[in-house]
């Protein structure tokens, strides 16, 4: 049986004064992908944000990575001790090559392991490594910065909206790809495209108002009615 490497248990958290998570709980298992649902500003993002420590203010709860008790340390590291994040708002040195870009965020002592096992994930990064990061099209900068985040080869890995405003033909690439890097690592997605997310997932969750209200394999998920009734608008 699956031993989980992330545990959350009555989590409450938000922003200053406002509280956005109401007593969420979540397992997530060593390997494979976690789908997150839900409509704009429901709690999502926030999520994510909690369980790696990026600005925010959590109130109760806990949060446990492979076992720890991690609520009192502090963003760097979190992303030390193994969790990766890509936000939704890209994070790229545009006027650095797509090379530089990996140098600036693998450990210097695996560099160059580090950066190959990346180009493997996405060989079109490979092909224009000498090519300025600002001049790629939407769906690369969602490679590179995907591509960034497992540098460090994490053991749990954190997507926030990664196909967002990408071309359809990039976005099956990318599905592909994370579906190939969940059979060594635990990924939690956050996906507005509910068809990519239930192909790539084996669990789902949907959210509301800062709550888990519907939870389920992601096969079950996508025969059960409630869930566009969930998501519409």
């Amino acid at each position: 049986m699956s031993k989980n490497i992330l545990e959350i248990k009555d989590l409450c958290s938000g922003y200053g004064s406002s509280q956005v998570l109401n007593r969420l709980s979540m397992d997530v298992p060593e390997k494979g992908t976690v789908a997150i649902f839900g409509r704009n500003g429901v709690g999502k993002t926030t999520l994510l944000k909690s369980i790696v420590g990026d600005n925010i203010r959590q109130t109760d709860g806990i949060i446990k990575f492979k076992g720890e008790d991690i609520n009192s340390q502090k963003h760097e590291r979190r992303i030390r001790k193994g969790i990766g994040y890509v936000p939704q708002e890209l994070s790229i040195f545009s006027s650095l090559t797509i090379k530089e870009n990996l140098i600036l965020g693998t450990p210097s002592k695996k560099l160059n392991a580090n950066i190959d096992f990346a180009l493997e994930i996405f060989p079109k990064l490979k092909e224009r490594l000498s090519q300025a990061a600002g001049t790629l099209s939407g769906g690369e900068r969602k490679m590179l910065t995907i591509g960034r985040a497992v540098l460090g080869q994490p053991r749990l890995l954190l997507l926030d909206e990664p196909t967002e405003g990408v071309w359809i033909g990039v976005i099956e690439e990318i599905g592909d790809r994370l579906y190939e890097l969940a059979k060594d690592m635990a990924i939690v997605l956050v996906e507005q495209n509910i068809e990519l997310g239930l192909r790539i997932a084996q669990q789902a969750f949907v959210v509301l108002r800062g709550e888990i209200v519907l939870k389920d394999t992601a096969e079950n998920i996508k025969k059960d009615e409630r869930l566009k009734q969930l998501l519409a608008p």
